[in-house]
């Protein structure tokens, strides 16, 4: 570098620094209307400006105008041309530059904001198209949903993770929870195991080791005490512990463990914690371990003695005491379970006191058993006393209905047994109600039992006025009307009276009679029928009057009158003579013929000798059939025949029961005369196709049975065993009842099968759904819904909502339970219109009907009636037929009335079969 170059960079002290302005300093400067720039002085530019080297530079520009060269050649500038003027050139022309610049930035900014103005206005001008937003929109939904069912998804299987951890721990704690009892239980019992090997090993005693000569007599250590406060604590802790092993040791006595208590039978155990000396040794223990310190009299003393010792009942015998497995009755065993667990220890270690935590923790135990126990006993207590309340009405029943049979010892095979088991029941009547409440509660029941199956008297007197006395010996009178015959013309009429009789024949009437000695013909169905009958003949007579041929029919009814009221009065009477004249055949023929037959004269005569023969209950009907002024003749008769109907029903129920005890002596042999009559010396081939179905099925059900019990006597198929399965087939079902399948020997108890078979099938669907009912709602299936049976009772089996309305009437039914419920009745409803049991519950139900019948059916001896007829309502309840007890029992009762008449009348005919069936049978081997 040269030396002008280098001095002229060095800096020149003796001229004052001029100022360095900087860009923004000199637009301002420049835009300033007075072009005379002004530079401060040297000093205080010093001060205000800094120097060019430590400014920033910001553009090339400014570099280039700051730079040394820049900055030397404006020096020379100056110098060479003399000052301002040329500065202010330069100046103005920086200033002329930089403006330019500017303005043409902002002229590319402006046509830039053109630029998009007009592109914004054209997007705005542009046609919208829908199409296109709404595919935009629905891609969107799509997407959002597609992105919500994953999370969804990814949620629910970190909820079923968490669920599956959470069981998986739970299940973990409970098998660590009952390892820990397992191992707890060991160690008590190997406690136990080796307390009991030391009591038992004798201590061998200690020998002297010193030799005899340097035997030393040893003087025995006197304690005593240091103050009397001592001594009293010693004393008292002596004596407490001396009344501690002794209670112990009493209450140990008595072998209350619960291994005894399972090996030793239920009633045993019963009699054993009901001793005297069982009470008061638990009472003293209980006392020792302050578990009666809140007993204030006798009376909770012994309730609280007695809820412990029910422990080692409810824990020995669970299935005699609990009489289902529910939730309650779990928590009632675990408690029990607890509280026994908790008691060994300290009989155990009876030497030592017991520690407080021990006490402790046994108290909460029995007070949590104790209450426990109380809410079990109060929600069963009342379940339990309609039971026990039910078998003793059902003894009570069985009693009045043999205790009059004197001949056929039947009232002395039956006493005993029934009297054993009407004591038990008593004894716990007593106990779970109390004396005075049990005694009042059975009175009760049993008035209630024997008013309903008392005699069922129709109210009044039905004595028919002009009906006599029979004497001892006298022949009993015909029970059905006498069809004379009449002229051919009447044809239709007697067709009309034969098809459709007034009264049964007299086989059916004994053996209605056999069955039931209180047997009545019944008033209404006979008349309703009668009735169809009589305007079926109205017609007739109305087509034959217009035809010119009703002469015919008024003496046919005429003459049909005439018979029925000789029917009701007695032969040789002045009434008997006074029917007979007044309404002779031949004079009312001529009257008819003639055109002097007068029907108000007719009537007259039947409004005056009406009440004379009728019963006084039927003078209400006479009254109004005399009041009766219609001019229609033959409306008149019609009203006429029917209350002459009622009074012959009068008239025959009143010869049944005067001579019921003469009819029923000739019962049988009538009926076998009868039976005789109708089947000759025909093959009873349904009877017999009966008896083989009968016999396999038997055999079929003995063969299920396992092998240790086919060889006991209860077990052999017997003909009585045969018999009673076909008798409950025929009864106990819900299908169509066929008369094809209907033996000869039963054809006269037709109505009465179909009937029970009706009402078997109605029992069924009403309990299944009271059964389905209770379940969903959680109750007690042993509860009795008496009034909404009844309901049901009469309800059709179309309308499932009515059934649902029945149950809502005792409870409220939450939604989604209703909708369960109407479901399952709509189902069962199906069943029952189509006479068929598909349905779980049904298909249940119904073999537990037909097992219970048959086997009360079947029992052989008395002692196995009177434990079936005891139990009934026990079993019943368990399965869910509480509600018909009783009608399950008339059904029994029925039927065994109905086996004993068809087997005394039919006996020999069965003989029959059962050798055909054996010889067929030996043959065929």
């Amino acid at each position: 570098m040269r030396h002008s170059d280098s001095s002229d960079l060095e800096p020149d002290n003796s001229r004052p620094l001029q100022p360095v302005i900087s860009e923004e300093t000199q637009d301002l400067i420049m835009s300033s209307d007075n072009d005379t720039v002004h530079a401060p002085p040297a000093h205080l530019a010093a001060r205000f400006y800094k120097s060019s080297s430590y400014r920033r530079k910001s553009s090339a520009a400014s570099s280039r105008r700051n730079s040394l060269s820049s900055h030397h050649s404006s020096r020379s500038s100056r110098s060479a041309h003399g000052g301002p003027h040329s500065t202010h050139i330069a100046q103005h022309l920086r200033r002329a530059s930089i403006i330019e610049t500017r303005k043409a930035r902002l002229a590319d900014r402006a046509a830039h904001a053109e630029q998009v103005r007009l592109r914004a206005a054209m997007a705005k001008a542009a046609p919208r198209t829908s199409t296109t937003s709404e595919e935009r929109a629905l891609a969107a939904q799509q997407a959002r949903e597609k992105f919500l069912a994953q999370v969804a998804a990814n949620c629910a299987e970190e909820v079923k993770r968490a669920k599956r951890v959470a069981e998986d721990t739970r299940e973990k704690k409970a098998a660590e929870h009952l390892k820990l009892k397992e191992d707890m239980l060991e160690r008590l019992a190997e406690a136990e195991r080796r307390r009991s090997l030391l009591q038992q090993s004798q201590r061998r005693p200690r020998t002297s080791t010193l030799p005899s000569v340097e035997e030393k007599k040893v003087v025995p250590r006197t304690w005593k005490p240091r103050n009397d406060a001592e001594a009293a604590r010693t004393i008292q802790r002596a004596w407490r512990s001396t009344k501690r092993r002794r209670v112990v040791t009493e209450f140990l006595g008595l072998g209350l463990t619960l291994e005894n208590i399972q090996k030793t039978s239920f009633e045993d155990v019963s009699g054993l914690l009901s001793r005297d000396n069982v009470l008061e040794s638990t009472s003293r223990l209980l006392g020792l371990y302050g578990l009666q310190n809140d007993v204030i009299d006798s009376t909770s003393e012994n309730a609280a003695v007695r809820t412990f010792l029910s422990t080692f009942l409810v824990l020995g015998h669970p299935a005699q005491v609990l009489s289902k497995d529910g939730e309650q009755e779990k928590d009632l065993l675990e408690k029990a379970r607890n509280l026994l667990v908790l008691f060994d220890p300290l009989l155990t270690n009876f030497s030592s006191s017991p520690s407080t935590a021990q006490l402790e923790s046994l108290s909460e135990a029995y007070a949590s058993f104790q209450t426990a126990f109380t809410a079990w006993k109060d929600h069963d207590s009342s379940v339990l006393l309609d039971t026990m309340l039910a078998q003793f009405v059902e003894l009570d029943a069985i009693w009045q209905s043999v205790k009059n049979d004197k001949d056929g010892h039947v009232a002395d095979d039956y006493r005993e047994g029934i009297q054993h088991n009407q004591t038990l029941l008593l004894v716990r009547l007593k106990r779970l109600a109390g004396a005075d409440r049990a005694v009042k509660m059975i009175k009760e029941a049993i008035r209630k039992s024997r008013k309903a199956k008392g005699k069922k008297r129709p109210p009044g007197d039905v004595r028919p006025r002009a009906a006599s006395l029979p004497s001892a010996d006298a022949t009993p009178p015909s029970l059905t009307p006498i069809e004379a015959s009449v002229s051919d013309a009447a044809a239709d009429t007697l067709a009309h009276r034969r098809a459709a009789p007034l009264l049964p024949d007299n086989r059916t009437i004994m053996h209605e009679l056999a069955i039931n000695k209180e047997y009545r013909i019944d008033t209404k169905p006979k008349t309703d029928m009668r009735e169809n009958v009589i305007r079926e003949v109205s017609k007739t007579m109305r087509q034959g009057l217009e035809s010119d041929f009703g002469d015919i029919f008024v003496i046919a009814m005429a003459e049909t009158i005439r018979e029925k009221l000789l029917g009701l009065v007695v032969p040789g009477k002045s009434l008997h003579a006074l029917i007979s004249e007044s309404l002779d055949t031949a004079m009312i023929a001529d009257q008819v013929k003639m055109g002097a037959f007068s029907y108000q004269q007719f009537f007259s005569f039947m409004n005056s000798l009406l009440p004379k023969i009728c019963a006084p209950v039927r003078d209400a009907d006479v009254k109004a059939l005399a009041e009766d002024q219609t001019d229609d003749p033959i409306e008149r008769l019609a009203r006429l025949n029917y209350v002459i109907d009622l009074l012959s029903i009068d008239h025959a129920n009143f010869s049944l029961q005067m001579n019921a005890p003469l009819l029923l002596r000739e019962a049988t042999g009538y009926e076998q005369r009868c039976f005789a009559n109708v089947c000759g010396n025909d093959t009873l081939v349904r009877t017999s196709q009966w008896w083989t179905r009968a016999k396999k099925k038997t055999e079929e059900e003995m063969a299920r049975r396992p092998n240790g019990s086919s060889s006991t006597p209860t077990a052999r198929v017997t003909p009585d065993k045969i018999y009673m399965q076909g008798l409950v087939d025929l009864a106990i079902g819900v299908g169509e009842f066929h008369e094809a399948d209907l033996p000869e020997t039963l054809e006269l108890d037709h109505v009465r099968l179909k009937r029970m078979r009706t009402d078997v099938l109605r029992v069924l669907v009403i309990s299944a759904i009271l059964l389905t009912a209770k379940n969903l709602m959680r109750r007690d299936v042993r509860s009795q819904w008496k009034e909404q049976a009844q309901r049901m009772w009469d309800l059709p089996f179309h309308d499932a909502q009515a059934f649902v309305g029945a149950v809502e009437s005792r409870y409220a039914l939450p939604p989604t339970t209703k909708t369960q419920l109407s479901g399952t009745i709509e189902r069962i409803l199906l069943d029952g219109r189509n006479r068929q049991a598909t349905h779980p519950v049904v298909k249940v139900l119904l073999h537990k009907i037909t097992t219970h019948v048959y086997n009360r059916l079947s029992a052989s001896s008395a002692d196995e009636r009177v434990k079936g007829a005891s139990t009934a309502s026990q079993v019943l309840s368990s399965g869910g037929l509480s509600e018909f007890v009783v009608h399950i029992g008339a059904l029994v009762d029925e039927l065994q009335k109905v086996a004993e008449v068809d087997r005394e009348a039919h006996g020999k005919w069965y003989d029959g079969i059962i050798e055909a069936v054996k010889r067929e049978e030996a043959s065929g081997v």
